[in-house]
């Protein structure tokens, strides 16, 4: 049976598939790269079900480009139906917010989905050290 090798940082994927799109595409979502960073530096990056993503206490969003758009995808369709009243006038599907290249999601809309996520993820790492301490020596 062959060992799995461990997920790494390997933002050389995420470059290597930013470099095949086309122009426009490559922009919006190098854009949309630096805002993600911005909000969650501590985030690492690789390519995951082929398409460019960031984990931070673990899956935190994705993106990806598409024939006729470009996607961020929450990875959270509860966090969207919270927040649609503050998505209105997207284009919103489950858990992907989709945008033409060339009309970037407005920068408070990413800011507000990362640091959702985050809180999301933290939560969720919180339940699970929490629980595992009540199991532990009484």
């Amino acid at each position: 049976m062959a060992t799995r090798k461990p997920l790494a940082h390997r933002p050389e994927e995420v470059d290597a598939y930013l470099a095949a799109l086309p122009v426009g595409q490559r922009d919006a979502l190098d854009a949309l790269r630096r805002q993600i960073r911005d909000v969650a530096p501590a985030a690492t990056e690789r390519v995951a079900y082929g398409v460019p993503s960031f984990h931070h206490d673990g899956p935190l969003v994705s993106y990806g480009a598409f024939r006729n758009h470009v996607s961020l995808v929450s990875q959270s369709p509860a966090l969207i139906r919270r927040l649609a009243d503050r998505l209105t006038g997207l284009d919103v599907s489950g858990s992907t917010i989709r945008f033409a290249p060339e009309s970037p999601l407005p920068p408070e809309v990413v800011e507000l989905v990362v640091r959702e996520r985050l809180a999301e993820n933290a939560a969720r790492r919180e339940a699970r050290e929490t629980g595992r301490t009540r199991g532990t020596a009484d």
